[in-house]
This record gives C-alpha cells, sequence and structure tokens, in this order.
C-alpha cells in the first residue's frame, strides 16, 4: 500500500461512523426504532400478568415473551427498514448517484450503511434486554448466551440483505416506508412478536414458518427460557434467516439502482431547481 492511501478497514470505519452520525440526527428514526418497541415492553407489562401460553411450548412470563421478541423486531427494523427506506430516499434525492462517480468504491459505502443498521440494531437489543432484565426480572441464562449471539448475529445479517431488496423493490423513497410497513409489522402479527397464537389455524402457521421474523423470535425465546433445558442452537432457524438472507442479497445485486428509478428523482430536481431560482 502506498504512503498516505487509507486502508479499506479505515474507509468502512469512516463511513460506518458516518451513518452513525445521520442516524442520531434524524430523532424520528431513533425514536421508532430504539424507543418504540420499548414502549410496547412497557405497555404489555402493565396489560397483562397471566404467563402466556403458545402451542407445543411451556408458558412464559410477558418478560420472558416480550422482551426477547421485541428484541428480535427492533433489531429486524434497525435494519430492513432503516436501511430500505434509507437508501430508497438517498437514491431519489440522487445522493447514491453522486457517490457512485466519487473514487470511493460503492461497496465501501454499502458496508458502511449496513455496518451501521447492524450496530444500532445491537444497541435495540441490548436496550430491549437489559430493561427486561432490570426492570421485569428475565433471567439471563450464560449457557445459552453463544446462541442468542448467534441468532443475533445470523437474524441481523439476513434483515440486512433483506433491507437492500427492500431498496431495490421500491420505486421511490416515497413508497419505501409503505412497503416496509406492509411488509413487516403483518409478518410480526404471525411471529409471536404482538400476540401470541396460542391455536392457529394451519394456513396461518405456515405463513409464520415460511417468513424469517419467527426463525428470529423463538429462539431467542428459547434463550431466556427457563424450560429450555439445552444450549438452545436452533438450526433449523438459522437456516432459514440465512436462506432468506442470501435470496434478499442476490435480489439487490441483481436490481438495485443507484439512479433515481422514476419520477421521484425528478421531482427532487425540480424542488431544488424552483429553490434556487
Amino acid at each position: 500500500m502506498s504512503e498516505g492511501r487509507t486502508s479499506t478497514p479505515t474507509l468502512v470505519w469512516r463511513q460506518i461512523r458516518y451513518q452513525n452520525t445521520l442516524f442520531w440526527r434524524t430523532p424520528v428514526a431513533a425514536f421508532f426504532t430504539l424507543i418504540f418497541p420499548l414502549m410496547f415492553l412497557v405497555l404489555f407489562n402493565l396489560l397483562f400478568d397471566d404467563p402466556i401460553e403458545i402451542q407445543g411450548r411451556d408458558p412464559l412470563t410477558i418478560a420472558q415473551f416480550y422482551a426477547p421478541a421485541l428484541a428480535a423486531f427492533a433489531a429486524a427494523s434497525a435494519t430492513y427498514t432503516n436501511i430500505g427506506v434509507g437508501q430508497a430516499i438517498a437514491r431519489d434525492e440522487q445522493i447514491l448517484k453522486r457517490i457512485r462517480s466519487t473514487p470511493l468504491p460503492p461497496w465501501i459505502y454499502m458496508a458502511g450503511v449496513v455496518g451501521s443498521a447492524i450496530w444500532i440494531a445491537l444497541i435495540a437489543t441490548v436496550l430491549m434486554i437489559s430493561v427486561g432484565v432490570f426492570a421485569y426480572g428475565l433471567n439471563i441464562y450464560v449457557d445459552r448466551l453463544p446462541a442468542a449471539i448467534l441468532t443475533l448475529a445470523v437474524g441481523v445479517t439476513a434483515f440486512a440483505a433483506l433491507g437492500l431488496a427492500l431498496a431495490a423493490i421500491s420505486p421511490t423513497g416515497d413508497t419505501a416506508p409503505a412497503v416496509a410497513n406492509a411488509t413487516l409489522l403483518p409478518i410480526a402479527f404471525i411471529s409471536d412478536v404482538f400476540i401470541p397464537i396460542s391455536d392457529p389455524a394451519a394456513w396461518l402457521e405456515f405463513l409464520g414458518d415460511f417468513f424469517p421474523l419467527k426463525h428470529f423470535v423463538v429462539p431467542l425465546q428459547d434463550a431466556f427460557s427457563p424450560f429450555v433445558t439445552d444450549a438452545a442452537f436452533r438450526g433449523g432457524d438459522l437456516v432459514v434467516m440465512a436462506a432468506w438472507g442470501v435470496g434478499g442479497l442476490a435480489y439487490s445485486l441483481r436490481f438495485f439502482s443507484w439512479e433515481p428509478k422514476t419520477e421521484g428523482g425528478a421531482r427532487t430536481r425540480r424542488k431544488k431547481t424552483g429553490a434556487a431560482t
């Protein structure tokens, strides 16, 4: 490496820091990623007292059920929603086009985007579990921490890849939030995040098992359940999440665009032109 040339790891780290700065300068994004899921944890603990019955599993307390489930949901939102919406908007505003024209390799920019989202997801997870432990008596089992960490690592990586696919499939930055909410929220309701389904219909159970969120939620719940006696490694769930991640990455590599895909970009240009004149 020639003298004065910045190393690749340094460039990636700078991009992660830059994306982190953008995130914390957007209070709405920080609120819905970190505080909004936490509000559900507090609310559910205030509303419910009885253990939660889940088909085929031992009953869990409110904290044992909701803290890991909402941690998985917050991590998925931090990666899938933030990456998908953020990059769709950046494309409309021609930020991606300008980045593509700079000497910075595009993959380093994307590595910074993904790395920052994963870092925020880790913060959201630690925050949720910490509140569960210190406020609601959630127990941590040291022998299951490796399984919880592995599940978290595979989950956030998979949902980050799906976030890139979301940006690729969204026509404009205006439609990206609607697409994100229309895909993530309904799936959350059938994936044991907000409402435990004790005796679901066969087709509803199939849908929950098909999509990746439930395979993120259940292993994390097992890692904090007093009824689980093994190390809580769930290979089948990890495979499903990894498969979705690979599919999302393949789709984004094929269809991701660095330039505005529709007149959304033209609208942005017209607004800027009008403001200049």
